[in-house]
């Protein structure tokens, strides 16, 4: 793991190419940070298979296979507008600026809002992180205590934002993530949030080993960008998912 550090992923990649790895798969510590790191692998002529983020280049990776942001902030963003009749004062807490997918994320939920009667009053970053989201929660609702929803980047995110409101006794706030983890899903449960969008980054691992192993056996994917649909998770169908695996329910 990197933590989400260029110093520390690009460590790890001069690892992998000094102990002669086959392929790297990877969860990049930034669209920008990260390209050097993939360079290196590229100059060496050790396929890299990115998941989850994108880079802000290329034909460096053999693939870049991550779910539809898009499609997924769309999704969480009309579960809050049916929960809250698209009326109301918001706030929003933005991940990680320099990543790709934070503008993606809201700039869809926006595409969506903006369209109601909500009012977006405060918006901060809270850099991806739970502890960051949670603080940031608190100050925005003693500066907004008029909010009724707080849109979330990620999930991580969203689970601070939700201890920061049961532990204000604002349990009246709507709140969505994006990700689909199973701390969410507890909360969408219990009835503390309102849903999240999953990244299917289970089966997004998958097919970039699948793709590794292909690619080492003499055949590419045909397109290096790849998209995986989000699955929209609310109170309807939370029992569907764990551990990042989405379970379709039965026909009755």
């Amino acid at each position: 793991s990197h933590d989400d550090d260029a110093t520390k992923q690009s460590e790890l990649f001069d690892t992998a190419i000094s102990e002669g790895a086959s392929a790297i798969v990877c969860d990049n510590a930034g669209a920008d940070a990260s390209i050097e790191a993939v360079q290196k692998a590229y100059d060496a002529g050790i396929p890299t298979f990115m998941v989850d983020r994108e880079i802000n280049k290329e034909g460096l990776c053999v693939s870049q296979i991550v779910a539809n942001n898009d499609q997924g902030a769309q999704a969480a963003a009309e579960a809050l507008v049916e929960a809250t009749g698209g009326k109301g004062d918001y706030a929003e807490l933005l991940g990680l600026e320099s990543d790709t997918n934070c503008q993606v994320r809201s700039n869809a939920f926006h595409r969506v809002l903006d369209q109601t009667d909500m009012k977006m009053v405060a918006q901060q970053s809270a850099n991806w992180d739970q502890t960051e989201a949670y603080e940031k929660t608190e100050a925005i609702l003693q500066s907004n205590p008029e909010i009724t929803g707080i849109i979330c980047g990620n999930d991580t995110m969203a689970c601070g934002a939700v201890q920061a409101c049961l532990d204000a006794g604002r349990n009246d706030i709507k709140i969505i993530g994006l990700d689909g983890s199973d701390e969410a899903n507890a909360y969408i449960k219990s009835g503390d949030m309102v849903g999240t969008a999953l990244q299917q980054i289970a089966l997004i691992t998958e097919m970039a080993v699948e793709q590794a192993d292909a690619y080492l056996n003499g055949t590419a994917p045909e397109e290096e960008k790849q998209l995986v649909p989000c699955v929209a998770i609310t109170a309807d169908n939370t029992d569907c998912l764990n551990a990042f695996v989405y379970t379709e329910p039965e026909a009755k």
